[in-house]
C-alpha cells in the first residue's frame, strides 16, 4: 500500500473517531449548561455509544455489498450535520439526538475506513496496515480530549463541535480523490436484511470473533471507566484544572499508543497470544499509579501511558486476528467486533459515574481494577493447547 494512502486512512480515521469522544472533558460544562447531575451526565456519553451500536449493526456491514467510496461520502455528510446539531442544541432532547448522530456517523466512518484499509492491504502486510490505521484511530481518540479542552476554553463547548464540523468538511476532498475503488471478493448474502442476518450467523460460527469480542468488551469498559471519570475528578478541588489542562492528559496517552505501534507486525509473525497477555497485564498494573494521582500527577501520567499502551496493543491484535478469518466479510466482522466495544464503553461510562458519585476517585479505581482483573483471567483462560490455534 502506498505510504500516502496509508497515512490518509490513519488521519481520516483519527479525525472521525475523535468526534465520538469530544464530550468527555466537557461533562462538567454540559452538566452545568443543561442542569444535569454528576450521576446522570454519563448518559450523554452513553447516547453516543448507542449511536455506535446502531452504526455497527446496520451501517458498517454495508461495505461488504456496496461501493465503499460512495458510502464514505454519505457518512461524512451525515457526520457534519450531527456535529452542527450538537453545537446549536438548546435542550437536553436535541443534545441527546445530536450525540446519537455523532456516535452513529463517527463510528460508521471510523470502522468503515478501517475495513477499507484491511481490504486494500495484501495478506502479508494486513496486520501492519491495521496497526498503522488503528494507531491513527487511537491518537485521534486521545487527542480529542486535548482538542476539546483547548477549544472549549477559547470558544465554549459549542465551539468544539463547530470546529469539528469544519475539520470533517475539510478532509472530504482528499478522501474523495484518493480512496481507491476495490475489486475484492464479496460473499453472496442476498439483499440488505440477508446481510444483517448473516452477522448473527458469523457471530455464532466464529470462535475467534467470540473470544476477541469479549476481550474488547472488557477492555473498552476499563478505558471508559478511567476517561469518563477523569474529567470529573480533575475539574474539582484540590485540582480545579481548566479544560485545556484536563484535555492535555489525553496527549500523555499518545506515548502509550506509539509504544504499541508495532503490534500488527508482531501479530503477522504469530505472537498474537503473547501480545494479548502482555496487554492485559498492562491494563491491570496501570490502576495502581492512577489511584495515587492525589499524591502526584506524574503517577497519573505513568498510569495513562500504561493503560493506553495496553489498550492499543490488545485492540490491534484483536482486529488483526479477526479480519484473517473471512476476507469477504470485513465490514460485518468489524461491525460485530466493535459492537462488543460499544457495549463495553456504554457500561463503563455508566458504571464510572455511579462509582464516582458514591466512592470518589478511589471507587473508580477499584471498579477499573476489578474489570481489568476479570479481563486478564478471561485472556488466560484462552491460553490452552487445544484452543491457542483458534483464538491466538
Amino acid at each position: 500500500m502506498p505510504r500516502g494512502l496509508l497515512l490518509l486512512f490513519a488521519m481520516a480515521s483519527g479525525l472521525s473517531v475523535a468526534n465520538v469522544y469530544y464530550a468527555q472533558p466537557l461533562l462538567d460544562a454540559l452538566a452545568l449548561e443543561f442542569s444535569i447531575g454528576h450521576a446522570a451526565v454519563g448518559g450523554v456519553v452513553t447516547m453516543t455509544q448507542v449511536g455506535c451500536a446502531v452504526a455497527l449493526l446496520f451501517v458498517v456491514p454495508l461495505g461488504d455489498i456496496v461501493d465503499r467510496r460512495c458510502l464514505m461520502g454519505v457518512q461524512l455528510l451525515a457526520l457534519v450535520g450531527a456535529l452542527v446539531l450538537v453545537g446549536v442544541a438548546q435542550s437536553i432532547p436535541v443534545l441527546l439526538v445530536g450525540m446519537l448522530g455523532v456516535g452513529l456517523s463517527g463510528t460508521a466512518m471510523t470502522q468503515g475506513l478501517l475495513a477499507y484499509a484491511a481490504s486494500a492491504a495484501s495478506a502479508r502486510e494486513q496486520g501492519s496496515v491495521i496497526g498503522v490505521t488503528q494507531g491513527g484511530v487511537f491518537i485521534g481518540l486521545l487527542s480529542a480530549r486535548a482538542f476539546s479542552g483547548a477549544i472549549s476554553d477559547l470558544a465554549g463547548w459549542r465551539g468544539v463541535y463547530f470546529v469539528a464540523a469544519l475539520l470533517m468538511a475539510a478532509i472530504a476532498v482528499p478522501l474523495w480523490r484518493r480512496l481507491p475503488k476495490l475489486a475484492h471478493a464479496h460473499e453472496t448474502v442476498g439483499g440488505y436484511w440477508q446481510l444483517i442476518a448473516s452477522m448473527f450467523w458469523l457471530l455464532r460460527r466464529e470462535p475467534v470473533l467470540q473470544a476477541r469480542g469479549m476481550l474488547a468488551l472488557l477492555m473498552f469498559a476499563v478505558l471508559n471507566i478511567f476517561w469518563s471519570a477523569l474529567a470529573l475528578a480533575l475539574a474539582t478541588p484540590p485540582f480545579s484544572l481548566p479544560h485545556t489542562a484536563i484535555g492535555a492528559f489525553g496527549l500523555v496517552g499518545v506515548a502509550g499508543a506509539l509504544a504499541a505501534a508495532r503490534t500488527g507486525r508482531w501479530v503477522d509473525r504469530g505472537y498474537g497470544q503473547r501480545v494479548t497477555m502482555g496487554a492485559l497485564v498492562l491494563l491491570l498494573v496501570s490502576w495502581w499509579p492512577t489511584s495515587q494521582m492525589y499524591g502526584s500527577l506524574w503517577l497519573l501520567a505513568i498510569g495513562i501511558v500504561l493503560l493506553d499502551a495496553g489498550g492499543q496493543a490488545l485492540h490491534v491484535t484483536n482486529q488483526s486476528l479477526i479480519l484473517r478469518t473471512r476476507p469477504g466479510a470485513n465490514g460485518r466482522l468489524i461491525g460485530l467486533y466493535m459492537l462488543f466495544y460499544a457495549v463495553g464503553s456504554g457500561l463503563g461510562a455508566l458504571g464510572t459515574t455511579v462509582a464516582y458519585a458514591h466512592g470518589g476517585w478511589q471507587g473508580v479505581c477499584l471498579l477499573g481494577s476489578a474489570v481489568s482483573l476479570l479481563a486478564l483471567a478471561f485472556g488466560a483462560s484462552l491460553w490452552r493447547p487445544t484452543t491457542v490455534s483458534k483464538v491466538a
